[in-house]
């Protein structure tokens, strides 16, 4: 709290008054000039009318003209009607005149101020949780929208994609980079619906040209719609170590597949009833269980002696370690083959 007047006694008894209530951080400047300097750091003003460089009436407006304004009482020893009311219709939250109700008055209109004050910040914070929900739905509108206008057409584009690759005229190395490119733009494409589908907030960062666009940048967590251009079903990865199934995990969802964890023989037996079970993946050592009839899922072994790996029956062996990047596209290869 900030008191700005020029007498010291009536600094004083205002001291001791809001001392018996509570009120014991407390400040005191003399002229208006200084209340201008610091009034924006104080929740609660008491401004003399009588300073010696301006009347308190004159300062109540830019006080309250800034950006977190105090509230304001003007406290007088030459009260008037006309002057509380002029001090009001500026800003004031009220008007005490220095006699000796001020004792009494005093604590009782600053209590009600500070629950003023607190009202209106509980008002302010619950318009701010209004309009953040109202900028939520309207994300989760824009969402469906997304899903509906850009999704159907992405698949479509996928598709023409994979007929072009799979066509029986050959293509240039050329055209097949360029097949690549459109490919990966359109997995970029299908990122960006699906971090959109995951919003939970609307975090903004800077654009050229002084705007600010919605942030799409931090992962999302996958709590959205999920938007895969390909589907190649569900792979059984059957890894022990678990950094390594971390890190298989995120290759094989990066080319189109849903990854369950088996952690023993028992565990991968009941998966391989799965018919959406397409690929399995294991280390060197473990056995796959035979699948239903008529279901042949591929095979992928991690292996770490290159020399045990003539021995092994699989579609792809993987020697441990190996490069994420690499492995995506051989398990992509693998897919389509």
């Amino acid at each position: 709290m900030l008191i700005v007047d020029d007498d010291d006694d009536t600094v004083r008894l205002m001291r001791a008054i809001l001392a018996r209530h509570g009120f014991t951080d407390v400040e005191r400047v003399h002229r208006g000039a200084d209340a201008l300097a610091r009034g924006g750091d104080f929740d609660i003003v008491l401004l003399d009318h009588e300073l010696p460089d301006m009347t308190g009436v004159e300062a109540v407006g830019p006080l309250r003209s800034r950006p977190r304004p105090p509230s304001i009482v003007v406290v007088t020893g030459h009260g008037s009607e006309a002057l509380a009311a002029q001090a009001i219709r500026r800003g004031a939250e009220d008007y005490l005149v220095k006699d000796a109700s001020l004792p009494h008055l005093l604590p009782q209109v600053l209590d009600r101020v500070r629950r003023e004050r607190a009202l209106r910040g509980a008002l302010s914070l619950a318009q701010g949780e209004l309009l953040r929900a109202e900028r939520l739905a309207a994300i989760g509108e824009m969402t469906v929208t997304l899903h509906h206008e850009i999704n159907n057409p992405l698949m479509a584009a996928s598709a023409e994609l994979e007929l072009l690759n799979r066509g029986d005229d050959p293509l240039t190395p050329a055209q097949k980079a360029g097949l690549a490119a459109l490919q990966a733009n359109l997995e970029r494409i299908r990122d960006i619906v699906r971090r959109i589908g995951s919003l939970r907030d609307t975090k903004t960062a800077p654009y050229p040209g002084n705007l600010r666009m919605i942030d799409l940048t931090e992962d999302t967590g996958g709590a959205g719609i999920e938007l895969p251009l390909r589907t190649r079903g569900t792979a059984i990865l059957a890894v022990d170590d678990d950094h390594l199934a971390q890190v298989l995990t995120g290759v094989l969802g990066s080319v189109g597949y849903a990854v369950e964890r088996s952690r023993d023989a028992a565990a991968l037996e009941r998966g391989m009833r799965a018919l959406s079970v397409t690929l399995v993946v294991l280390t060197d050592g473990g056995s796959i269980p035979t699948p239903p009839s008529g279901h042949s899922p591929k095979r992928i072994v991690l292996v770490r002696d290159e020399a045990a790996a003539a021995e092994i029956d699989a579609d792809l062996i993987v020697q441990l370690p190996f490069d994420p990047s690499a492995l995506a596209d051989d398990i992509s290869a693998l897919g389509e083959s």
